[in-house]
């Protein structure tokens, strides 16, 4: 779920309580407990409220949201089950947790003995009701919860579709919001809410596909390393720069420049002798 959080040392057991197993959340009840609220917090550095003639330093805006219990119960229900395979347990034996005391206040909302039929098997051995966690009864449960969910954003004019590709790395010119893209994104708010095994089983049961991974570059080719030092096969060194630009030279002459080149020019006076100076004769 979220990340935990620590328990504020003034809350009051009634108002603000730490529930479900694993990581701990702070949730919100209100007066006898027949509601529960989501908390959300907005934070910013530097920043803080003017409440009167006070500073008020935890400048934090704080989101409330209605949340449905089943939710939270749900995790109860599922650790139940894997402690104690396919047996029928009184849900105020199943909703219990020493680290988190007030949890039990989730039975006493409202409607959630009336709904709980929508993830468990339920026995009924005279006056008394014994439940067990159904993944089937879930699925369909989270099915229904997915459309609700896919029906409001498209009321809202949510605009889903570049997010989607985002997440899944699906490139396109042109990004519309399809059906399948208000299911993906409604899988991935209700997956916030649930185990990550059942959001993998949800994927299944709404026939979506396995997300998909960016497709890797394929691999430079390497040198084998040794650790044997490397010899040159060949001299190199007979490739020095005053043979290069003779041969560069040689491959630019004309065939009368090169039989002229050929000619044996010892005794001969280079051509720009006769355009120095000439020494001074001394006196």
């Amino acid at each position: 779920m979220h990340s935990a959080k620590q328990r504020p040392p003034d809350a009051h057991p009634g108002q603000w309580v730490l529930i479900a197993p694993g990581e701990a959340t702070l949730y919100l009840f209100n007066s006898g407990a027949q509601q529960l609220f989501e908390v959300k917090a907005f934070h910013e550095e530097y920043r803080s409220w003017f409440i009167g003639q006070t500073v008020q330093q935890d400048g934090r805006l704080l989101f409330v949201t209605p949340m449905d219990p089943l939710f939270l119960i749900l995790y109860y229900l599922i650790k139940a089950d894997k402690e104690q395979p396919g047996k029928f347990q009184p849900l105020d034996q199943v909703v219990l947790d020493s680290e988190y005391p007030s949890c039990p206040l989730l039975l006493k909302c409202a409607d959630v003995k009336q709904y709980i039929h929508h993830v468990t098997e339920e026995k009924e051995i005279g006056s008394q009701k014994f439940h067990k966690y159904s993944q089937e009864k879930t699925l369909k449960w989270l099915k229904k919860k997915v459309n609700q969910t896919v029906k409001a954003l498209k009321s809202n004019s949510i605009s889903v579709g570049e997010r989607v590709h985002a997440a899944t790395f699906i490139s396109g010119k042109q990004i519309t919001d399809t059906k399948e893209d208000y299911v993906w994104y409604a899988h991935g708010l209700i997956s916030e809410y649930i185990p990550e095994d059942l959001s993998k089983e949800l994927l299944k049961y709404l026939g979506l596909p396995e997300l998909k991974s960016p497709a890797a570059e394929p691999p430079l080719k390497k040198r084998k390393l040794s650790d044997v030092p490397v010899e040159a096969e060949e001299d190199y060194t007979k490739f020095n720069s005053s043979n290069l630009k003779t041969k560069k030279a040689n491959s630019k002459m004309s065939a009368a420049q090169k039989a002229l080149a050929k000619v044996d020019k010892s005794g001969m006076k280079a051509i720009s002798t006769f355009f120095s100076s000439k020494p001074k004769a001394s006196k």
